[in-house]
């Protein structure tokens, strides 16, 4: 079990880094253009489809073609915080060495296109002042972790289990 998890949390980790890579490289080099986030959410989803066969594998190679939902929904979680924890690790060190200044222009472009969208005086203190109090937060790096994790884990990281565990599960009277 340890095995399939390992591989399939690694393998869907390095896919989801290599996309959040170019994800973030896109934003840096281009930060009103929103395909850096298109890149991060579609590898997430491209990582996350090995979750799902990670599962499956170990439903038909490993546990006889059966698995209960509760077995299958703790493998997929296993990967999943692997795949997560990698795309955290990467982002701490892309963050450090290669995009020390990207909550600067990610805060800057959340306040251009904020006064764009023609709010009341009131309204746009209220957004401003949430954008500042979170670039403030990620000046800590224990805060950046836990978006991260965030960012991946919900809801995406704790649904591809879920569904996983809902189509895979099979129980031994099942089996053909």
């Amino acid at each position: 079990m340890r095995n399939t998890i390992f591989k399939y949390g690694i393998i869907s980790g390095l896919i989801v880094t290599v996309f959040m890579g170019i994800g973030a490289g896109v934003f840096m080099y281009n930060p009103e253009y929103d395909l850096g986030m298109v890149f991060g959410f579609a590898g997430m989803l491209v990582a996350y489809t090995f979750v799902f066969l990670g599962v499956k594998n170990f439903r038909d190679k490993q546990n006889g073609g059966f698995i209960t939902f509760g077995k299958a929904f703790k493998v997929g979680m296993l990967m999943s915080l692997i795949t997560a924890t990698i795309y955290v690790a990467t982002w701490m060190v892309e963050h450090q060495y290669l995009f020390p200044d990207f909550m600067e222009k990610y805060s800057e472009t959340s306040l251009q296109n904020l006064e764009k969208k023609g709010l009341s005086p009131a309204e746009f203190k209220v957004e401003k002042d949430r954008i500042l109090y979170f670039k403030e937060l990620y000046k800590n790096p224990l805060w950046i972790i836990l978006f991260t994790y965030m960012e991946i884990m919900i809801p995406i990281g704790l649904l591809v289990p879920v569904i996983s565990a809902a189509i895979l599960k099979r129980k031994p009277a099942e089996q053909t």
